[in-house]
C-alpha cells in the first residue's frame, strides 16, 4: 500500500510503534548485506506456552519462541511479515486505519507476497504484534466486529477528534438504544456510581434487560458481549472496573463454549493473545451465569451436549492453566459432563419473560457461593 494522504504529526506511541518496526527492518537489512541469514522470533501463541498466576490474573506467556530464518522455504512468509510491517508504518505515519479485510485486500497488489486468503493475512498481523508486543490498534489495524454496547449508569467522556473537545455520553439516554465501545479506548474517562457491571453474552439478554430499565433497578452498568467479547469491549469492561473499583459480574449460557470461550477470555485472556492478555482482560470478574447447577436448581430446559462439548470439557480439564488453578470449575465442568445437558440463559424464559430480572439476577447476586471464580 503506498497512501497519498498528508502525513500527520506523530503522536508518542505512533513514534515507538515505528521505532520497532524500522528497527526490526535494518536489522534484516545489515545481516543480509554481511551475507547473514535473516531471522525473525515470534512468541509461540498456544495454551501450551501460558501460565497462569491468580495473583495476576491472567494468562502470561512462558517464553517459547518460534524462529522464522529467511530460506527458499520461508521467503514468501518473510516478505509477507515485512509488507505488512511496511503497510503498518504507511498507516501509522497518515493517520489511518485499516480493518484485517482491508489489510487481506492490501496485499493483492504485492505480486508473489500476496495472501490468498484472508486467514493468512490475520495470522502475520498476529505474529507481527507478538513479536513487537503491541496490539494490533497501535499497528492501524482495526477489526471488522463491534466493540460491544453499554446502557446504564454511566458517563463517558470521549474527545471530538478535530478540536480535542470533551463530549459527554450519558449511557442512560439512548432511549431504545444503546452506546457502543469504539475500537479504541485508552482516551476515554468515565463517571459513574454504579454498584457493579454487568457484562451480558447475548445481545438478546442485553436488550430485555435494557428494554425493561433493568439498570435502573439495579443501579448497574450493562454491556453486551455479543459472544465472545472483543479486545475494544474486554479493554472498556477493565478500565472502567479498575478506575472507578467496581465489581464485573459474566452472566453468560451454561455451556463449554461460554465457561471457555467467552468468560474464560474475558476474565484471564486467551493463549493465542498472551502477549496482551495484562491489558485486555478482566481479572476481577466473577462468573454468575447458567452454572450446571442451576439447570437443577431452576429445572432449566436443556440440550444435549455435542460431541465438541465433550472434547472441550476434557481439553480444559487437562490443558487450561485456569481450570487447573479453580476445583470449582473443574468440579462444574465434570458435572456438566456427567448431565450431558447444556442450557442457555434464555432458557429462564420458561418461568416467564421477565423471570430472569424478578427472580434469577436478584437470588444471584444474593448469594456468592453459587458464583464460580
Amino acid at each position: 500500500m503506498t497512501t497519498n494522504a498528508t502525513k500527520k504529526k506523530i503522536d508518542k506511541i505512533g513514534k515507538e510503534t515505528i521505532n520497532l518496526i524500522d528497527g526490526s527492518a535494518k536489522e534484516t537489512f545489515d545481516k543480509i548485506i554481511k551475507n547473514e541469514t535473516p531471522e525473525m522470533n515470534f512468541p509461540i501463541r498456544s495454551l501450551s506456552n501460558v501460565k497462569y498466576d491468580p495473583k495476576k490474573g491472567f494468562f502470561e506467556l512462558l517464553g517459547k519462541l518460534k524462529t522464522r530464518s529467511l530460506n527458499v522455504n520461508t521467503i514468501k512468509a518473510f516478505a509477507q511479515t515485512l509488507r505488512m510491517m511496511k503497510l503498518s508504518k504507511d498507516l501509522i505515519s497518515a493517520d489511518d486505519i485499516a480493518t484485517k479485510r482491508e489489510a487481506y485486500y492490501v496485499s493483492k497488489n504485492w505480486g508473489d507476497a500476496r495472501f490468498k486468503e484472508q486467514p493468512e493475512s490475520d495470522t502475520v498481523m498476529d505474529d507481527i504484534e507478538a513479536m513487537f508486543g503491541v496490539n494490533r490498534e497501535k499497528l492501524g489495524f482495526i477489526p471488522e466486529e463491534k466493540g460491544g454496547a453499554v446502557a446504564g449508569k454511566l458517563v463517558v467522556i470521549d474527545k471530538d477528534k478535530d478540536s480535542g473537545e470533551e463530549i459527554r455520553i450519558d449511557c442512560t439516554r439512548f432511549g431504545s438504544g444503546a452506546y457502543s465501545v469504539p475500537t479504541s479506548v485508552e482516551h476515554l474517562k468515565f463517571e459513574t456510581k454504579a454498584k457493579f457491571i454487568l457484562a451480558i453474552e447475548t445481545s438478546g439478554m442485553f436488550e430485555r434487560l435494557n428494554k425493561h430499565g433493568y439498570w435502573k433497578k439495579s443501579n448497574c452498568i450493562l454491556i453486551s458481549m455479543g459472544g465472545v467479547p472483543t479486545r475494544a469491549c474486554r479493554r472498556f469492561i477493565r478500565r472502567l472496573s479498575d478506575e472507578k473499583n467496581i465489581p464485573v459480574y459474566a452472566f453468560c449460557d451454561g455451556d463449554m463454549y461460554a465457561f471457555f470461550n467467552i468468560y474464560r477470555t474475558l476474565k484471564v485472556g486467551s493463549g493465542n493473545a498472551a502477549h496482551l492478555n495484562e491489558f485486555f482482560c478482566v481479572p476481577k470478574a466473577r462468573f454468575i451465569g447458567i452454572t450446571p447447577q442451576d439447570i437443577i436448581d431452576y429445572k432449566l430446559p436443556t440440550h444435549p451436549l455435542k460431541d465438541i462439548d465433550v472434547k472441550r470439557a476434557k481439553d480444559a480439564l487437562k490443558n487450561d492453566p485456569f481450570v487447573k488453578q479453580h476445583k470449582s470449575w473443574q468440579k462444574a465442568i465434570q458435572q456438566q459432563v456427567k448431565s450431558g445437558q447444556r442450557a442457555e440463559q434464555q432458557a429462564l424464559a420458561k418461568w416467564g419473560l421477565n423471570y430472569v430480572m424478578d427472580k434469577y439476577l436478584p437470588d444471584k447476586l444474593k448469594s456468592d457461593k453459587t458464583w464460580l471464580p
